[in-house]
């Protein structure tokens, strides 16, 4: 019969602290690649190959907020998404996106326009100012001014495209009732309803009080 004790002093193979220092080391070394393949991962998401412009691309050049812009894009891109989505200029807001909100009110060479109902390459050379482009935090224009003092706003969401109608309006003929400053606003819907508010704010304006 063979025996098959072992031998005092002989080794019997990896001992238990081995064994899960070896299985450690494994899991560390595991955990440590899945990291760098989820890291390449997002990087590679975050950062999308370059493509190819479309031949059917066309130019467009025209100042925005005073600025000289040169841009190819697809010549079905409305103004609204031109500025959105290509100028990062998000104060000009996408409401119905049938021009019957006034949400995205803009001026074009100083008149107020529906962006979403306009494409951009048809204001090549044009000046194209949003809200972006009437007053800064620390120097608001006079009717943002205005606007804040009368609670001229509720959720906000209109609230840039009624001031870019109520500057242009000042330019326009209008008579002097809240009737006129009402009929001529009558573009730009408030769902909240702070329309007395809107008017006050005009108003203001208006007489240089």
């Amino acid at each position: 019969m063979t025996d098959i004790t072992p031998k005092p002093g002989a080794s019997s193979g990896p001992d238990r602290r081995t064994i899960l220092q070896t299985l450690g080391a494994a899991g560390v070394a595991a955990t440590w690649q899945g990291n760098v393949r989820a890291e390449n991962a997002r990087a590679e998401a975050a950062t999308p190959p370059s493509l190819p412009v479309p031949n059917d691309y066309v130019e467009v050049e025209m100042r925005v907020n005073k600025q000289p812009v040169s841009m190819r894009i697809d010549p079905r891109t409305t103004l609204l998404d031109f500025l959105r989505e290509h100028m990062h200029l998000t104060g000009t807001k996408k409401g119905c996106d049938h021009g019957q909100c006034g949400a995205c009110t803009v001026h074009v060479n100083g008149r107020r326009v529906n962006s979403c109902l306009s494409f951009a390459a048809t204001h090549q050379g044009e000046e194209i100012t949003t809200i972006e482009g009437l007053g800064e935090p620390e120097h608001l224009h006079e009717m943002q001014a205005a606007f804040v003092e009368h609670d001229g706003y509720q959720c906000g969401y209109c609230t840039s495209g009624q001031i870019m109608s109520a500057v242009a309006l000042l330019h326009e003929p209008c008579g002097p009732t809240n009737a006129d400053v009402r009929e001529l606003m009558s573009g730009n819907i408030c769902r909240c309803g702070a329309y007395n508010n809107i008017v006050a704010a005009i108003q203001q304006v208006r007489q240089g009080t």
